[in-house]
């Protein structure tokens, strides 16, 4: 994901009697962090057939700066962007930047967070971002990673976490954290992944093989079809990005390299101000959509099968998208809304 800036470090320290006051569990005194129960005071909903997902920005790079209340109604999944590491490898913090943002309370973003999952949507901490240094590559830091993202989930309400890790990952210790993850979240998990497109290139890939191991919990891969340059479709054949053939046959190498369809979601700037290249109109990637999954509007490229499952849309970010006047959400929400 494109970070201009960095977040500002704010670390708000609640009293007992806020968190009961904003609806949020409190584990007992002598609950661990393995035992204590999630909070279960707003029930987690079904992510959608067809989703939309939304990176929502912890930090004031230009875009417009919005509470995730505000948060475009076209989003299913929300990815607030993004968890902090901390000086323990593996463990991810996350600071509210509440002077970067006018001031929101974290007391209000539990509030507004809280509301957004009883109006149905999913929200989740996206781990990473261009700047982001959470390195899993041993037992301990897989552990570390597992146990304190379990705890963001406790204490903020969050559906799950994204994986947005840009400078590399391991793929046994990053399969083990997830897993140990899911198991201590338990059913209505979301996990989302926001790889490079070398990333996906090819199943021996870290990052490829770390979503088809996990295939039994993940939710959506939303690819970055962005500040990547010219890339190999799944036809051998070379093609640039900010075209529709880019969107269709760099997914086709997803889709026939052992993902579900609705684990496949294309992932682009909500303006041309999101990234620095590969900014498609939304008109391209509704075509992209209609190719994969119907067989129509398709550029030169045209997959042999298609994709009806395919789970939608990703965008950097809804920021951006409110900057540009919601353009993005507004054309591609429904339209992956009413894919069949």
């Amino acid at each position: 994901m494109h970070r201009k800036v960095r977040p500002r470090t704010l670390k708000a320290i609640l009293a007992v009697g806020v968190l009961a006051a904003a609806g949020i569990a409190v584990p007992a005194a002598n609950a661990t962090e393995e035992s204590a129960p999630r909070d279960t005071s707003v029930a987690p909903a079904a992510v959608p057939t067809h989703a939309v997902t939304g990176y929502w920005q912890n930090f004031n790079n230009g875009a417009t700066v919005q509470t995730l209340a505000e948060v475009q109604d076209q989003y299913d999944i929300i990815a607030v962007s993004f968890a902090d590491a901390t000086s323990t490898p593996g463990e991810v913090t996350f600071n509210l930047d509440s002077a970067g943002l006018g001031g929101y309370t974290v007391e209000q973003f539990k509030a507004d967070l809280a509301a957004k999952k009883s109006g149905g949507k999913s929200v989740i901490i996206s781990i990473g971002g261009e700047k982001g240094a959470v390195a899993v590559n041993d037992d301990a830091s897989a552990k570390a990673f597992a146990d304190s993202a379990y705890r963001l989930m406790q204490e903020y309400g969050f559906d799950g976490v994204d994986i947005d890790l840009e400078n590399g990952l391991n793929s046994t210790y990053m399969t083990q954290a997830l897993k140990s993850l899911s198991a201590k979240a338990g059913s209505g998990f979301v996990l989302t992944m926001a790889p490079q497109t070398i990333d996906m290139q090819s199943t021996s890939n870290e990052y490829f093989k770390t979503a088809l191991n996990v295939k039994d919990i993940l939710t959506v891969v939303n690819m970055q079809y962005y500040n990547s340059g010219s890339m190999l479709g799944c036809d051998g054949k070379v093609y640039s990005q900010g075209s529709v053939d880019f969107l269709t046959a760099l997914a086709c190498i997803q889709l026939e390299g052992g993902l579900d369809p609705s684990q496949v979601g294309i992932g682009v700037p909500a303006s041309t101000r999101g990234a620095g290249s590969g900014y498609v109109e939304p008109s391209v990637v509704n075509s992209a959509l209609d190719c994969l999954t119907q067989g129509v509007n398709c550029g030169s490229f045209k997959p042999s099968k298609t994709y009806p499952g395919l789970r939608g849309a990703m965008t950097w970010s809804t920021n951006w998208d409110a900057a540009a006047g919601s353009a993005w959400s507004n054309a591609v929400g429904p339209h992956v809304h009413s894919l069949p």
